[in-house]
């Protein structure tokens, strides 16, 4: 089942055809987490999805509230009865005619959602190997910060770490810096010193990305900053880790010659979780 504008129906119905996001990328997507009916970070991911709405200067309906926003994905997972937590994706496309200028800035929505095996978080895979991917580049702008369809950077690269035997690629941006993974953000740890990618040096402006954020400023002895990392940086490291909404936190083992502890990032995940069980 899908919720398609608000019915709830088999299949969406939609004509690849004539639809801007399948012609063009014109669509914007949040991927969220539900466990129990309660949707994650469900502030953090509307006021997102508003915000990547305008930028793309797509129309905002007025009865498109937070509640609305909530109810709208509730009322998907309530037609779901084979897990309590799932992966919901919620894509609002320009519903227009037109080429590259659209004739109208209206939009429509379709939220769909697949069961997850996991409640709560937990790191995934005790190996994790990385690389870097140079195929091609993200650029340092604010397009680039935000979920849109066009992920062909991101496909690829994903294609490169299969045929490769890598779990993952981190990404660089024209300015050969590390941005992020392929579908994560980055964090480094050296000494006692955390450091993220900002949002202003091309990475997505995660949701997942600003949990973390928030939780490692309240972590005793521990100095976080918002700066550029070059693959240098990388090689001096004690540890590296990824987040997403999905999987939460994933620890790099390994990047090239060079291997990595795991055990603040798995006390990171630990506080995360108890978070989450307080909200």
């Amino acid at each position: 089942m899908v919720n398609c504008n608000g019915n709830i129906q088999e299949n969406s119905t939609i004509f690849i055809d004539s639809n801007r996001g399948f012609l063009f990328g014109d669509s914007v997507f949040e991927t969220i987490k539900v466990l129990d009916n309660k949707v994650f970070f469900l502030e953090d991911h509307y006021f997102r999805l508003m915000a990547s709405m305008r930028i793309c200067r797509m129309e905002i309906p007025m009865n498109f509230t937070m509640e609305y926003f909530e109810t709208q994905i509730l009322n998907l997972i309530d037609t779901f009865s084979d897990s309590n937590s799932y992966r919901v994706r919620f894509s609002v496309y320009r519903d227009s005619d037109g080429f590259y200028l659209p004739k109208t800035r209206s939009v429509q929505f379709i939220v769909t959602a697949s069961a997850l095996n996991s409640d709560l978080y937990a790191i995934a895979k005790e190996s994790y190997e990385v690389e870097l991917y140079k195929d091609f580049y993200v650029s340092k702008q604010l397009l680039s910060s935000l979920k849109t369809n066009n992920k062909m950077l991101q496909i690829t690269g994903s294609i490169f770490a299969d045929e490769n035997g890598y779990d993952n690629c981190l990404v660089l941006n024209d300015e050969k810096n590390v941005v992020e993974a392929l579908q994560s953000n980055l964090f480094m740890k050296t000494g006692n010193i955390v450091v993220t990618p900002p949002v202003s040096d091309g990475c997505l402006n995660g949701i997942m990305r600003k949990q973390v954020l928030e939780i490692l400023k309240k972590i005793e002895g521990i100095e976080v900053k918002e700066a550029s990392i070059s693959p240098f940086d990388l090689q001096k490291a004690d540890e590296l880790f990824l987040t997403n909404v999905i999987s939460g936190i994933q620890p790099i083992t390994k990047y090239r010659k060079k291997e990595y502890t795991t055990e603040f990032a798995s006390d990171v995940l630990k506080r995360l979780n108890a978070k989450i069980r307080l909200s």
